[in-house]
C-alpha cells in the first residue's frame, strides 16, 4: 500500500507491504532514493512487514519548503503507521537519522542494521573539497560530471564512470535534484558520535571494503564505539551494497531481526 506521510507542511512517499510482527523500516541513503532497496525486498517481502519511505525530495517526495530534521521524518513515519517499535534498516544518510533516532527515542527502536552509515558530529572526515567540486560542476551546468565525480568516489566496484556502472550511476542521477533542492532546508540533527555508547539494542554494521578509505575507517570507529555491534565487512562493496550484494544485505537484516525480536 502506498501513501503520503503528512510531514508539517509537507509528506513523504511511503509503501507499507502489510502483515503482523514487528515491522522493519528501510531508511535509503542519499546517494539514491527508496528504489535502492528493491532487490533486498525480494527476499524480504511476504514474510516480513516491510515500510520503506522516500525522503523530501528524494523519488516520490515533494521537495521541501520549510526547515526538517531528519531523523523527525523518521519519527513521523512510525507516528502514522502506529508503530511502536520498529527494526530500522539504513544506510548512509538514513544511517544517520536512524541512529540520532535510537538516541532520541531508544524505546522506538528494537534493533538497528546499518549499511555504510554516516553518523551526525564526527569530525574525522574532511569532505569540503569534495563540496567544493560538486558546487563548481553545479555552476558550470556539468551534472554528468557530478554523476561521475560521485561514482569515483563511492562507485568503485561498478569502475567509477557512468559507462561501467550505469545502475548506480542512474540512481545517483535522479537525485541530484534532492541534493541541490534541500539546501537551506534539511538541519543536521544535533552530535550523535560522542553518545554512540547509549545505543543498548542489538546493532550490526556492515561497511563497503571498496568505499572511500575515510568512510572505511569512520565505519570501523563507528561499530566499535557501539556497544555490542556487530561489524561485517562486504568485500564487493563500495557505498552501494544493496545494488553489489543484494542477497547478502537481506541475510544481515533477517539475522539481525532474528536476534532484535
Amino acid at each position: 500500500m502506498e501513501t503520503m506521510v503528512p510531514v508539517g507542511d509537507g509528506g513523504l512517499w511511503a509503501e507499507d507491504s502489510g502483515g503482523d510482527g514487528l515491522p522493519l523500516v528501510l531508511v535509503h541513503p542519499g546517494v539514491g532514493d527508496s528504489t535502492i532497496w528493491d532487490q533486498v525486498l525480494a527476499s524480504l517481502d511476504g514474510r516480513y512487514r516491510v515500510i520503506r519511505y522516500d525522503a523530501r525530495g528524494y523519488g516520490r517526495s515533494p521537495a521541501p519548503t520549510a526547515a526538517y530534521s531528519p531523523a523527525g521524518d523518521l519519527a513521523a513515519v512510525l507516528d502514522h503507521f502506529g508503530l511502536e517499535r520498529a527494526v530500522l534498516v539504513a544506510s548512509s544518510m538514513g544511517g544517520a537519522a536512524s541512529v540520532s533516532l535510537t538516541l532520541d527515542a531508544p524505546e522506538r527502536v528494537a534493533g538497528l542494521a546499518l549499511f555504510v552509515p554516516t553518523v551526525t558530529g564526527y569530525d574525522g572526515l574532511d569532505e569540503s573539497d569534495l563540496y567544493r567540486e560538486v558546487g563548481r560542476l553545479a555552476e558550470a551546468g556539468d551534472l554528468e560530471g557530478i554523476v561521475r565525480l560521485g561514482l569515483g568516489l563511492w562507485g568503485l566496484a561498478g569502475g567509477g564512470t557512468p559507462q561501467a556502472d550505469p545502475v548506480a550511476a542512474a540512481h545517483l542521477r535522479a537525485v541530484l535534484p534532492a541534493w541541490f533542492g534541500n539546501v537551506g532546508y534539511q538541519e543536521p540533527d544535533p552530535p550523535a558520535f560522542g553518545r554512540l555508547g547509549e545505543i543498548a539494542v542489538p546493532t550490526v554494521l556492515a561497511l563497503g571494503e571498496l568505499d572511500r578509505p575515510g568512510l572505511v575507517r569512520f565505519n570501523e570507529e563507528t561499530a566499535a564505539r557501539i556497544p555490542g555491534c556487530r561489524l561485517v565487512r562486504m568485500a564487493a562493496s563500495d557505498h552501494y551494497p544493496m545494488l553489489r550484494e543484494p542477497e547478502v544485505v537481506a541475510r544481515l537484516v533477517e539475522e539481525l531481526y532474528a536476534e532484535a525480536r
